[in-house]
């Protein structure tokens, strides 16, 4: 059996989107003394920039951001390979008491942001830990939602989301991979 893809968010749709999270989360952290914005390796590194860069033309403050990997904080990572890819975390600012918004481009289960919030705390405590997803894609395994979406969908469990990226190489869309 062939995969075959389906576009169920074109360039343009997921600009517009990116700009709806992002004056969501000013919407939400005005009154905010400190906001910083991390997106999860590697698609969310690459969103988190793009929300990063609407706030900052928003705002006359630049916002904090970051990267962070979540490899080593996963509870399925031996299941996965017993040689993890360990990229590279890239906090350079305190994450006390700020407001932390924490980007994905796909949520599921929700144990990648369980891992995250983990490793996170080795950073510090932030004041909030709010979660922006491009997609949800439904079907928790933990209890755990996101608090600004690009797209709600639901998916057979044999089909699976893509994100792809202009920086990964590609065109901005988002897929399900059948």
């Amino acid at each position: 059996m062939s995969n075959s893809l389906q576009i169920i968010m074109n360039g343009e749709e997921l600009r517009l989107a990116l700009q709806r999270i992002s004056l969501q989360i000013l919407e939400r952290n005005q009154a905010a003394g400190r906001l910083a914005i991390v997106g999860i390796h590697t698609r969310g590194v690459f969103l988190a920039e793009r929300i990063k860069k609407i706030i900052d033309v928003q705002t006359s403050v630049p916002t904090a951001s970051g990267a962070l990997d979540i490899t080593l904080y996963r509870d399925d990572w031996s299941l996965i390979s017993q040689n993890p890819v360990v990229k590279t975390t890239s906090i350079d600012f305190d994450i006390e008491g700020v407001e932390l918004v924490l980007v994905d481009d796909v949520i599921y289960t929700g144990r990648t942001i369980r891992a995250a919030m983990d490793a996170l705390m080795d950073y510090g405590r932030p004041h909030t830990i709010q979660l922006a997803c491009l997609v949800d894609r439904g079907e928790r395994q933990l209890p755990i939602q996101p608090d600004y979406v690009g797209l709600i969908t639901a998916v057979r469990p044999d089909e699976r989301i893509e994100v792809q990226l202009s920086e990964m190489g590609g065109q901005d869309q988002v897929v399900i991979e059948r």
